[in-house]
């Protein structure tokens, strides 16, 4: 999370321009020499003058001109701490309005070392200067600025908690972040005020940074309800992974899917592999056959293979057998045409059966060439070529463990191979016979 400091200025700033409305204020000191403590408030008429010349620059945007006046009067020693005030909080508003935030930042820090300043606008520019140090990158300092503001506010807004809380991520206090966050949504919610999307991205990323995934599945779970987003769906999948809930991220993943927000050729292979993982393979295969026809999943072997396990694994091998094909040809290994085979050995089409198993073998690169020889075996002996079949299982024997199954077969041929010799020699007893007893009745018919 890189957060642009003009992102800052624009939500965050609002910096305090509060001039004092000075109207009558300003008044001789022979005119109330009995009122001390307005005396002290007073503003004499040559400052209140210069200061209304500044205004009137200020309000024509005329900002050099206005601070060449407010400075010649902040250089003025005679000054009282109310007219000094004044002036100062006029300087730090032009310097922040022509983009001198540093001169601001020096002006209101001497604003605030003032005797006996207001405490209302003491407090307004301690929160000025934290939010003019987060600007500048000053963090550490924006911090305990803003600090120093929660002990004068004694009813803090929600804003206030939330520049803390970006502050805190800047220096890597992701813990400390929490609490002023949560914070930040509890005054809200007291005050009815519209509480932000980023409050809740910003306490997603500290409860991620101490792995407390409960939590960020629960904030997704809000975020996605007010500012339903492509991203957050994947942010509450992630954090189901990490809890293990994985009914909960294959629904979170094809909540997606419905709303069509799975775009990329990794989203869509992933959630073809998630319903792979529950046992659904056949929204799989659709899928995947569907995207690939689109172009949105690219028609390679890797694809072809999983669609084809897709169309297996549901038993349907008539669909597996397109992307059997397709993936057995992209591939320079055999294992393809070896499942390739198989699927044809399932639809009874052995000769499609051999063709595979055989392309195969040749190819080589077979994880379990005895099953290979075994399914070559069974095509083979469905098509009844009992000497080549038995051939294959004879490979398919020299293997530990295929040498039961291969023996049976073997046996099962012999067998079969011994009674068709039976059933020959039989046929050509009986052919014998018949041939005999032809020749006595054609003898006994010429006496």
């Amino acid at each position: 999370m890189n957060t642009d400091n003009k992102l800052i200025s624009k939500l965050l700033i609002v910096l305090v321009g509060t001039i004092l409305a000075f109207g009558n204020v300003f008044a001789q000191k022979e005119e109330q020499p009995e009122q001390k403590t307005k005396e002290a408030q007073a503003v004499s008429k040559k400052v209140f003058d210069k200061i209304t010349q500044a205004q009137e620059q200020i309000d024509a945007e005329n900002y050099p001109s206005a601070l060449k006046i407010l400075n010649a009067l902040r250089k003025n020693d005679e000054l009282t701490n109310y007219e000094r005030t004044n002036v100062l909080n006029y300087v730090g508003f032009v310097q922040y309005s022509t983009d001198d935030i540093g001169g601001a930042i020096r002006t209101y820090k001497e604003l605030i070392t003032i005797p006996d300043l207001e405490p209302q606008l003491k407090k307004q520019t301690v929160y000025t200067l934290s939010q003019l140090m987060t600007m500048e990158e000053q963090y550490p300092e924006a911090i305990r600025l803003i600090e120093q503001w929660f002990t004068l506010e004694p009813n803090p807004g929600p804003q206030p908690y939330i520049l803390y809380a970006q502050n805190l991520y800047q220096v890597e206090r992701h813990a400390d972040m929490v609490k002023p966050i949560e914070a930040a949504i509890a005054v809200a919610n007291k005050r009815q005020l519209t509480i932000k999307e980023d409050w809740y991205v910003l306490l997603n990323f500290a409860y991620f940074q101490q792995e407390n995934y409960r939590k960020v599945r629960d904030i997704q779970k809000i975020l996605l309800v007010n500012w339903p987003k492509k991203r957050y769906w994947f942010s509450l999948a992630g954090a189901y992974t990490e809890l293990g809930e994985e009914g909960n991220l294959v629904s979170a993943y094809d909540a997606a899917h419905t709303q069509g927000l799975l775009e990329k050729e990794s989203e869509l292979v992933t959630m073809a592999q998630l319903y792979m993982q529950q046992e659904v393979p056949y929204k799989a295969g659709q899928l995947l056959e569907k995207e690939m026809k689109s172009g949105r999943v690219k028609g390679n072997a890797k694809n072809y293979r999983l669609m084809s396990q897709a169309w297996s694994l549901s038993m349907e091998d008539a669909k597996a057998i397109p992307a059997l094909q397709q993936a057995a040809k992209l591939s320079g290994e055999g294992e393809l045409d070896l499942r390739l085979g198989n699927a044809h050995l399932n639809l009874g089409q052995y000769g499609e059966c051999v063709s595979a198993v055989r392309n195969g073998i040749k190819k080589g690169g077979i994880k379990s060439p005895d099953n290979a020889q075994i399914s070559l075996g069974m095509c083979l002996y469905n098509q009844k070529k009992y000497i080549a079949s038995k051939k294959a299982f004879s490979e398919a024997r020299k293997t530990p463990r295929s040498r039961k199954i291969a023996g049976q077969w073997i046996a099962v041929i012999d067998s079969d191979l011994a009674r068709n010799e039976q059933i020959r020699l039989a046929e050509n007893a009986a052919r014998k016979r018949q041939e005999e007893l032809a020749k006595r009745r054609q003898a006994t018919d010429r006496i």
